[in-house]
């Protein structure tokens, strides 16, 4: 073989002719055609990283709020065979001391019967309606310091010190907001703003008034019925200060684990549990969060199933349209490798902008708007989850497929012999 041939031959040389006729059929092409092929890569990328994006965001808004309300970035909570963190106010000032160090909420909790129509005259044979449920205790000014859980009031008002006998009641007791009729389930008919329940505790009962309602969408507050902490010792029997949970909220760029280190090293794990926010979520969120992303996975893969048919269909008709000038190109000795490198360049031209196009979509309008404006789910505020690194990943699959759509069809029109071609037979 002559060094003409090898070089005829050689991959640089076959690359740089079919970038050179990539160029000139992308030049040549309708406008129009190729704004919409461009639009279907970009739609496909959008769908490989937004609509997985938004159902693990759905569980993330969750986890975000979870965090942020309830869980803070550390909590020390009781022993699982404990009903409390003991020695509560030395585990409260060493947590003080943490470096990083920003706020801390001390709740106190028991298992209470909550009635709403107790003064409801019965038949025989009925039953005063009636939950079971906790009872939780907090402190208004640290709690609010904390949480800010008075943003969650949709009706009446929150808690102040002088409040002994008024709690709030979370939107998920209460048959107004969650109206559901169902063997097992309960909930608190006919109460509002101003209404009384009567909360037992074991032996303990006492009426209290419903001062406000809690809507957070986090079950800390809109599964429980809120009192002052003082109230909550009372009915559940607790002479000492001994708490249920301590919720920490650290400055932002503290480790949590460092955090959590520090607290095992001064002797908190000796009076209770000590976990960062990842590990006291409930298992059922980050299950979740897995199953939503390979939902999300799937029919994102639907998607680029029918991106990769539609490059195969445009570029397969495009060649076979072009046949002739395929084979006089051939017969004037241009290596069908360097025609072929042609139409895969086209196609991953036109997942290239597609992609450019979607990345700004993503990163300069969708996420931030989702910051801003998260989806109401009922459980959670959904945003969008989309990282660089995993959208890089999903950029790197939609290449490869698209290049590959793109080959087929047009090796399958190539291979035809160039006589024919040129005939047009």
């Amino acid at each position: 073989m002559s060094d003409r041939t090898r070089i005829e031959n050689s991959f640089s040389q076959n690359a740089k002719v079919g970038w050179y006729l990539a160029q000139r059929d992308l030049k040549r092409a309708n406008k129009w055609t190729t704004g919409l092929i461009v639009l279907v890569m970009t739609f496909t990328f959008l769908n490989l990283v937004v609509v997985a994006g938004i159902l693990v965001g759905l569980i993330q808004g969750s986890e975000d709020a979870q965090k942020k309300y309830a869980i803070g970035d550390l909590v020390v909570s009781q022993f699982l065979n404990m009903a409390y963190i003991e020695q509560t106010p030395k585990v409260s000032d060493i947590v003080a001391t943490i470096p990083g160090f920003k706020d801390e909420t001390v709740r106190y909790s028991g298992s209470a019967q909550f009635e709403s129509d107790y003064r409801k005259t019965i038949n025989p044979g009925e039953l005063h309606g009636g939950i079971g449920g906790t009872f939780l205790g907090i402190d208004p000014d640290q709690e609010q310091k904390f949480s800010g859980v008075s943003k969650f009031i949709i009706k009446g008002s929150y808690l102040t010190e002088d409040d002994q006998n008024s709690v709030l009641v979370g939107k998920n007791l209460l048959y107004e907001y969650t109206p559901i009729d169902a063997p097992g389930f309960q909930n608190l008919k006919n109460v509002t703003i101003g209404s009384r329940i009567r909360v037992t505790v074991g032996g303990n009962q006492k009426e209290y008034y419903v001062k406000g309602i809690v809507s957070s969408k986090v079950d800390e507050f809109d599964n429980t019925v809120i009192g002052l902490s003082s109230e909550v010792r009372k009915m559940i029997g607790r002479t000492d200060l001994n708490a249920g949970t301590i919720a920490i909220q650290l400055l932002p760029g503290t480790d949590p684990v460092a955090a959590k280190d520090f607290l095992i090293k001064n002797g908190v794990g000796q009076y209770g549990r000590v976990q960062t926010a990842d590990e006291a979520l409930p298992k059922f969120l980050q299950d979740m969060k897995v199953t939503f992303g390979i939902l999300g996975s799937a029919i994102s893969g639907i998607g680029l199933i029918v991106a990769s048919i539609t490059i195969f269909i445009v570029i397969f008709v495009n060649a076979i349209t072009r046949r002739r000038y395929i084979g006089i190109l051939k017969g004037v000795g241009i290596n069908r490798r360097a025609i072929l490198y042609s139409y895969m360049y086209q196609a991953f031209a036109y997942a290239m902008v597609g992609i450019v196009i979607g990345m700004f979509l993503v990163f300069g309008v969708i996420k931030p708007y989702f910051a801003s404006h998260p989806i109401n789910f009922p459980f959670s505020d959904g945003i969008l989850v989309a990282d660089v690194s995993g959208t890089l990943l999903r950029a790197g699959i939609l290449l490869i497929t698209t290049v590959i759509a793109g080959y087929i069809p047009a090796r399958i029109v190539i291979k035809q012999n160039t006589l024919s071609a040129i005939l047009g037979r």
